[in-house]
């Protein structure tokens, strides 16, 4: 995120009808899909999604499409943000930690319908522009964590939600143990093409599986990576 790639910083406030306009028909377009929760589409129609990519992509922003946002990596279609976030089934208050910081725009998301998010981000060049990028859009993570997603984040568990925004082999024993009785977890989990899975932990022991279509995400990473 060097040069004029991410000149972003400077252009914050760059935020006209035009772009507002267009969130506002993503989000009826994300309606029309199916998502239903007021929360997110709310958040679709309100965040400057054209923000948290390079300036070269400012005039597709608001398309359902993902773009790549540096090291690898993407940012992903509005449509797989808003049905993880639906999934999530959040309520304001809860503690949510987020598997992939990524460009923010998840993260931003969450905050946006009130959660209080601890997120994890493996690339470190990913990592320090979301630690700019979120609090200069007024978004405020309770913590923006540079580490592997497989561990977690012990130290403040355990979560009401967590979220996993990249292609997982299989499910983190580590991030099943940090979810609350009554947690839930929305992970993609498989290798060149994943399962949205939705686990519910039913007791200290016991967890329940829901795994729905089919979703392409980039891998996630860790320190074997």
């Amino acid at each position: 995120m060097q040069g004029s790639r991410f000149c972003i910083f400077d252009q914050m406030k760059h935020d006209t009808t035009k772009h507002q306009g267009k969130r506002r028909r993503l989000a009826d377009l994300l309606a029309e899909k199916g998502i239903k929760d007021s929360l997110v589409l709310d958040a679709i129609a309100t965040i400057p999604r054209h923000l948290f990519l390079d300036s070269s992509f400012e005039d597709h922003a608001y398309q359902d499409k993902a773009f790549p946002i540096g090291a690898e990596q993407t940012i992903s279609q509005p449509y797989t943000v808003a049905f993880q976030s639906e999934k999530l089934e959040v309520k304001p208050g809860m503690r949510v930690l987020e598997i992939g910081t990524g460009s923010g725009y998840q993260t931003a998301v969450l905050c946006h319908m009130g959660a209080v998010v601890y997120s994890i981000e493996r690339q470190h060049e990913l990592f320090r522009t979301s630690l700019k990028r979120l609090p200069a859009l007024g978004y405020k993570p309770k913590k923006l964590i540079f580490g592997d997603g497989y561990k977690g984040f012990a130290e403040q568990a355990p979560y009401d939600r967590i979220i996993v925004t990249a292609g997982a082999p299989m499910i983190p024993e580590a991030l099943l143990a940090q979810l609350t009785v009554a947690g839930k977890m929305v992970i993609p989990v498989g290798e060149k093409q994943q399962k949205m899975t939705i686990i519910t932990r039913t007791s200290n022991a016991d967890f329940e599986q829901l795994v729905l279509g089919d979703f392409r995400f980039v891998p996630l990473l860790g320190d074997k990576n």
